[in-house]
C-alpha cells in the first residue's frame, strides 16, 4: 500500500514515524482542492491557496463583500478533513472566554474545572471576525502564534494541526472594527474570492437551488493524515539564494513604507513557498515560489501613507523592482 493509499483508508491509523513523499502530499492537495470544487465554484486559486497555507503552518483571512462563498470556503476545508472544526460566530457582544473557554466551579467536586471554547478545534472558523471588539478578536493572539492558551495563569495546548480561517467583511465600516495590525500579522494569507463569472454563477446555482452540495460533501482526509504531510513541506530546501531574495524583498517593503514586513512575514512567505513547491511535485523551493505567494503573504503586512498606494501595490512593486539574484559588488 502506497502513502497515498494510506490517506484514502478511512480505517487506516498512520503513524507518526511513516513520512508522506513529495508527491504523495501533492496529490492530496489535488485531491482536497477537487473535493472543495464540488462546492466552491470559480475559485481555484484561492482555494489552492488555503489549502497551501494549512499544509505552511499558517492562517488565513478571507475578506470581500457578503455572499460570495467565504464561510461556504472554510466549512468545504474543515468537512473535507476529518478533524475537530469548531465555529466562532463573532458579534460586538462576543467575550473573550467565549473563544478561549472559562473555569467553572464544579459544585459537587467543590473544585474550578476548565470549560474549553471553540479555539480548541484542528480547523478554527472565525465568521465575520471583525464585527467583535478588539479585546475579543486579540483572545486569538496567543493561539495563533504560539497554539496555546492561557486562562487564569493556566496554559493548555492547542490541539495539532491548528488553523484559523477567518472571514471578514468589506463593507459596512460603521459597523465592524479593525483588526489590531498584531493580529493580520500572524494571518499568513489574507484572500479575496470576488464575485463569480456569469458562466460560474450559472453553475453554482444548478448546483444549489435543490440542496446545496456542502451537506453531502465527505472528507477525503484525516487529522493525522495532514499532520504528517506538514512535516513533509517543513522539510522543503530551502536554499540561501532563495531566502536572500525573500529578505530583499522584505527590506524592499521596510525602505518605502511606513510599515514594512516584519521577520514573521518573511517566515510565514518561505513556508508558504514550501507548500508551493510541494503542489509542483518539488522538494525544493525556486524564487518563482516566493513570487506567487508574496502578494497574498506580504500585503496586509504593510501600511503607507498614501491611500493611493496600499499594501499591495508596495509589494507589486518589490516584485518589479527587486532582482532574483543579488547584484554583483
Amino acid at each position: 500500500m502506497t502513502d497515498l493509499d494510506h490517506h484514502r483508508d478511512r480505517n487506516h491509523e498512520p503513524s507518526t514515524d511513516d513520512e508522506l513523499s513529495v508527491s504523495s502530499v501533492a496529490n492530496l492537495c489535488t485531491e482536497l482542492e477537487e473535493n472543495v470544487a464540488r462546492v466552491i465554484v470559480g475559485h481555484d486559486d484561492v482555494v489552492e491557496h488555503v489549502v497551501t497555507a494549512m499544509l505552511g503552518r499558517g492562517h488565513v483571512l478571507l475578506e470581500d463583500v457578503p455572499g460570495v462563498g467565504k464561510t461556504m470556503l472554510a466549512r468545504s476545508i474543515a468537512t473535507s478533513i476529518d478533524c475537530m472544526f469548531r465555529r466562532v460566530q463573532f458579534t460586538p457582544d462576543l467575550l473573550p472566554s467565549d473563544v478561549t473557554g472559562v473555569n467553572v466551579f464544579n459544585q459537587k467536586t467543590r473544585e474550578f474545572e476548565f470549560q474549553p471554547g471553540p479555539v480548541f478545534g484542528n480547523i478554527v472558523l472565525g465568521d465575520e471576525i471583525n464585527r467583535a471588539p478588539p479585546k475579543t478578536q486579540s483572545a486569538l493572539l496567543e493561539a495563533m502564534e504560539e497554539e496555546q492558551v492561557t486562562v487564569d495563569g493556566d496554559t493548555r495546548e492547542l490541539p495539532d494541526p491548528f488553523v484559523v480561517i477567518a472571514t471578514q467583511n468589506a463593507v459596512e465600516p460603521n459597523r465592524t472594527y479593525d483588526l489590531p495590525f498584531a493580529e493580520l500579522d500572524r494571518f499568513m494569507k489574507k484572500l479575496e474570492l470576488g464575485y463569480p463569472e456569469p458562466d460560474e454563477e450559472t453553475e453554482l446555482l444548478g448546483r444549489t437551488v435543490g440542496g446545496h452540495p456542502i451537506e453531502s460533501l465527505e472528507p477525503v482526509t484525516d487529522r493525522e493524515t495532514i499532520v504528517r504531510a506538514r512535516e513533509t513541506v517543513a522539510k522543503v530546501r530551502v536554499e540561501e539564494p532563495v531566502r536572500a531574495y525573500a529578505t530583499r524583498l522584505a527590506g524592499y517593503t521596510r525602505e518605502n513604507a511606513r510599515v514594512g514586513v516584519s521577520p514573521r512575514g518573511t517566515i510565514a512567505l518561505l513556508r508558504a513557498a514550501q507548500a508551493r513547491a510541494i503542489t509542483e511535485h518539488r522538494e525544493y523551493v525556486v524564487p518563482t515560489d516566493v513570487k506567487i505567494e508574496a502578494p497574498v503573504v506580504l500585503g496586509h503586512r504593510i501600511r503607507t501613507d498614501d491611500r493611493a498606494r496600499d499594501g499591495d501595490r508596495v509589494v507589486e512593486e518589490a516584485l518589479e523592482r527587486v532582482p532574483v539574484e543579488a547584484e554583483r559588488v
